[in-house]
């Protein structure tokens, strides 16, 4: 089962959510891998604690223009969607960050000047911690796309277990990247009224992607009754609420798990799970 966690924002409790069910999850016997997609601004480590046992580089491949073979034809810059390669004053620029790797510059070029390049955007990590395998990548400071880096954390996770992939935030290339593919796309939301127009935000993104969609709501019993209501309209079920807890705020200011602080908490995400897998049509 592959569970993608997302939301239309950052900060609404996707990590919270799950890094806690990872661990209830691995206490209840299940086998949980937690893939944090979230490249750019991974922190999901920092409440899992995981032993990390190989990290590796990532990388993709660039065009390297032999200036002495190129006539500056400007085919490549035709065929390249992202001006990653132009024609510009008799010679052929590149511009790496941008490239997205598909290889077309260098099949199209007349007189063979273009070779493709590694180029290392990013890591892999990869560890243990308790009974939750975790796997994670970091993307290096200063590159534009990290799509390439979550395609390849997603495929180091692979499928065995009950994989929860912690997505990036909001609608853009890296959030649908780190959700396609999953059994159920988890959404995370506060009852607010930015809460509601950020739902509707991810909302609206699942639906274009044609994945089953559930509600948890985190800080439960803090705003108004605008998601619930958006979400009995739309056919959304919610299926767990988080209580807005001062004591969970403050664990998360620690950087400590709330199933370790207040164990109480840990059937919410039992439940969670279990209603996952008999109420959203989720294979078991």
């Amino acid at each position: 089962m592959r569970i993608a966690i997302a939301s239309g924002k950052g900060g609404t409790g996707k990590t919270t959510v799950a890094t806690n069910l990872a661990v209830a999850l691995a206490r209840a016997g299940e086998r949980p891998v937690y893939v944090d997609c979230d490249v750019e601004e991974p922190n999901g480590h920092i409440f899992l604690q995981p032993r990390i046992e190989r990290s590796q580089p990532v990388r993709i491949d660039v065009p390297s223009v032999d200036l002495e073979k190129c006539d500056a034809c400007g085919l490549c810059g035709e065929l390249c969607q992202f001006s990653a390669i132009l024609s510009l004053k008799g010679k052929a620029l590149t511009f790496p960050e941008m490239c997205h790797a598909c290889g077309g510059c260098a099949r199209v070029c007349p007189r063979g000047a273009i070779r493709e390049v590694p180029r290392e955007i990013g890591y892999l990590e990869e560890g243990v911690a308790g009974g939750v395998r975790f796997v994670g990548g970091r993307l290096n400071i200063g590159e534009a796309r990290s799509t390439p880096l979550i395609d390849e954390v997603k495929r180091d996770a692979g499928d065995d277990g009950v994989v929860l992939i912690d997505a990036p935030p909001g609608a853009s290339c890296p959030a649908v990247s780190a959700v396609r593919g999953a059994d159920l796309a988890l959404l995370v939301a506060e009852p607010t009224p930015f809460g509601l127009h950020d739902l509707k935000i991810a909302v609206e993104m699942i639906g274009a992607l044609g994945l089953p969609a559930a509600v948890v709501v985190n800080r439960a019993g803090l705003g108004d009754q605008g998601v619930d209501r958006f979400c009995r309209d739309a056919g959304i079920p919610v299926i767990q609420e988080i209580p807005d807890d001062r004591r969970v705020a403050e664990a998360y200011s620690r950087g400590e798990l709330i199933v370790e602080v207040l164990p109480e908490f840990e059937r919410l995400f039992i439940e969670l799970f279990a209603r996952i897998r008999e109420g959203v049509g989720v294979p078991g």
